[in-house]
């Protein structure tokens, strides 16, 4: 455990001045990060995302405050040629669109589910063709609405909650994806404001379909530039950085 230190200054005088120096602990210094992160938490709760950027800048590399934010430097910026890219050991189409075939393999296991689950309900219930004709135009139908008015947004939700609930390797990705935005994000000084990881839990976050996870950061200098029409180069690198990192971290855990 930590202790604190005194250190005594003596004087010519013949009073004696004492002057005390508190040196803090490792463990204060942890309860410390853990309530400013509490604090920002609670601005960022109350919608106060200012205060919740001012109060970490404020602290930023003072004991207490929390450690690594903005701490990270972008490599000076270079093009490289796929052959250098191959030499490397980096394949190009995997890095920029990471492939995963599991959500499309368990749309085509439940295709196959409906197709034998059809077929069992005919042979209990003895539907005519009549009947079946009419609950084929209204799946149809279904199926036509949700592409016309929502985008294909519910069959999408649908088939993402499934995929979270029974393929762990699937949970898995998405996690690590939006992960590597908020690291990244945190990392070069932009502060996450929040996330989702699954189209349910976009939906009650934010009222949207359509979306499969998500990171949300706040930056009001961003906002500021693309208002006044003009984002600086070092703004867009950073949001570049930040935007590539989820397919970076799929690439590297991932293939």
């Amino acid at each position: 455990m930590g202790t604190s230190v005194c250190f005594l200054n003596l004087s010519s005088c013949p009073r004696l001045r004492l002057s005390t120096f508190r040196i803090l602990s490792s463990a204060e210094i942890g309860v410390s990060r853990r309530q400013v992160l509490e604090q920002v938490d609670r601005e960022l709760s109350k919608g106060d995302e200012r205060a919740a950027l001012s109060l970490l800048k404020d602290l930023q590399g003072k004991p207490g405050g929390l450690r690594c934010f903005a701490a990270a430097r972008q490599v000076p910026q270079r093009l490289y040629t796929l052959d250098e890219l191959r030499l490397n050991g980096i394949e190009t189409a995997s890095l920029l669109s990471p492939v995963d075939s599991t959500l499309g393999s368990i749309e085509r296991n439940l295709q196959l589910a409906a197709i034998l689950g059809g077929v069992a309900a005919w042979n209990v219930f003895s539907f005519n063709p009549q009947q079946i004709l009419f609950i084929s135009l209204g799946f149809l139908f279904l199926w036509t609405l949700d592409l016309v008015s929502f985008n294909g947004g519910i069959g999408s939700l649908v088939l993402d909650t499934i995929g979270h609930t029974f393929s762990q390797k699937y949970h898995n990705r998405v996690i690590q994806h939006e992960a590597g935005h908020f690291l990244i994000a945190y990392l070069v000084g932009i502060l996450p404001r929040g996330y989702t990881l699954t189209s349910l839990e976009a939906l009650k976050k934010e009222g949207s379909l359509n979306i499969q996870a998500g990171t949300a950061f706040v930056d009001f200098e961003f906002l500021e530039e693309v208002n006044a029409g003009k984002v600086s180069a070092t703004t867009l690198n950073r949001f570049s950085c930040i935007a590539l990192a989820g397919v970076a971290t799929e690439y590297l855990l991932f293939g």
